[in-house]
């Protein structure tokens, strides 16, 4: 037997990594595809947007929220909320109209008293899987 030639001969190197190649090629591309077909990366662009809110109260009979600085927000994904179970008048939609930026105020009137109450402008992703309290603020009086 050859022993020097067992170990200079590498013709059968070269197919075989070329098959491992392909192999991993493959496997990468399907998973790249997969994720788009499953539309798993939908979330990765989800994130909050920066902004900053006013909030004027009138008392305890309303508060006006005022966009002051920041991102643009479609109002359909921001709401104003209060602590301890408050609701407000204006009825079921505690949403914006359309796009809310710098300057865009909305009017809240509580249907009871919101003394010492926290009010917080909260953005909800598009698909609704993310949210996040973009401002707060406490309600004069109370303890």
């Amino acid at each position: 037997m050859k022993l020097k030639q067992l170990f200079t001969d590498d013709s059968a190197v070269s197919p075989v990594i070329g098959v491992i190649l392909m192999v991993a090629i493959t496997v990468i591309l399907a998973a790249v595809i997969g994720t788009f077909v499953l539309n798993l990366g939908q979330g990765i662009n989800q994130s909050a947007p920066q902004a900053s809110f006013g909030f004027d109260y009138n008392g305890t009979t309303n508060v006006t929220v005022t966009h002051q600085t920041g991102d643009s927000i479609p109002g359909n994904q921001l709401n104003v909320t209060a602590s301890g179970g408050l609701t407000w008048n204006e009825g079921a939609s505690d949403y914006w109209t359309g796009t809310v930026d710098a300057g865009t105020s909305i009017e809240k009137t509580p249907n009871e008293d919101f003394e010492g109450e926290t009010i917080r402008v909260v953005w909800s992703s598009q698909n609704g899987e993310n949210s996040a309290t973009l401002s707060q603020s406490t309600a004069p009086g109370g303890s």
